[in-house]
């Protein structure tokens, strides 16, 4: 299948682009940054340099395109203006989705966020109604992050409504990668008092990969929405204890998957898209947190 990846160049799009070839398909891969006028290493994607927020660049990238998986983005509000995250997001995302439409591709893998409901980046305190969060939570977002790819999830509904085109949006948890697991998680496993917006939840950049992958490959019709994120939490503790701990009874728990549940449910993912994950931060940091040798 041709497949054309937007944000090639991020964490997750790198390993987006590793997986979609390994697979089979033919990759394009997209981002902002200038090509390399060198010969391209053996079995390298094709690479085209477009900003997306531009529309004729857009549909430029989708011509000839069976399949479009959309992981551009400025990827949190802290680093830029509100109004430069928000514009940027959400006009990328509405001409990709546009020029896909118009353009007759079949299926569009939009890479949307944990965030969606209100977590991570609120200015008011917020807690999720109940844990494990799953694709039923209400959907309440404050910053113009979430509230961007909110908008994009809705721009896959009204996308499915006026074509035949596929659409799922993952919603991945905070994502790690071999050079980020003890900055980002060594913390929260040496103290279980660091709760962190998620619920001590986290994916592994290829298990995403792999989810990107099967969606790209799907056959389900309309529009899912699926959360991607490891099943266990960060630390491996008793997520009931650790809830019951930390937020008391502000937040309702519904039964777990395991003891050691993540914050985050993925039996959607697991039942309709056939999702496996297959890496666990144990296999990177050991129990005090730290990197592992060897």
């Amino acid at each position: 299948m041709r497949v054309v990846v937007t944000g090639a160049h991020g964490k997750v799009g790198r390993a987006a682009v590793k997986a979609l070839a390994a697979a089979g398909h033919e990759v394009t891969a997209v981002d902002l940054t200038r090509p390399v006028w060198e010969r391209h290493e053996p079995g390298a994607p094709r690479y085209q340099q477009a900003e997306l927020t531009d529309a004729g660049q857009a549909y430029a990238v989708v011509v000839g395109a069976e399949a479009v998986v959309h992981a551009a983005a400025i990827p949190d509000p802290t680093g830029n203006p509100p109004h430069v995250v928000f514009q940027n997001n959400l006009m990328a995302t509405f001409n990709m989705i546009e020029a896909a439409v118009r353009l007759g591709v079949r299926r569009f893998v939009n890479i949307s966020s944990e965030t969606v409901p209100g977590f991570f980046f609120p200015e008011r305190p917020f807690l999720p109604d109940y844990a494990p969060v799953d694709e039923d939570h209400p959907i309440r977002p404050q910053d113009p992050y979430a509230l961007s790819k909110h908008f994009g999830e809705q721009l896959m509904d009204a996308a499915v409504r006026r074509s035949d085109i596929r659409c799922i949006s993952l919603r991945p948890s905070w994502v790690q990668h071999e050079g980020n697991y003890e900055r980002n998680l060594g913390p929260q496993v040496r103290d279980p008092s660091l709760v962190g917006a998620g619920m001590w939840s986290y994916i592994d950049v290829y298990d995403l990969a792999d989810a990107i992958v099967l969606a790209t490959e799907s056959e389900l019709p309309g529009h899912e929405v699926f959360y991607i994120a490891s099943p266990d939490n960060v630390g491996g503790r008793d997520f009931a204890e650790m809830a019951r701990r930390h937020l008391g009874d502000q937040v309702e728990l519904r039964p777990l998957s395991r003891p050691d549940a993540s914050g985050i449910s993925c039996a959607k993912a697991h039942r309709l898209l056939g999702w496996n994950p297959k890496r666990s931060w144990r296999d990177y940091l050991d129990e005090n947190g730290h990197t592992r040798q060897g």
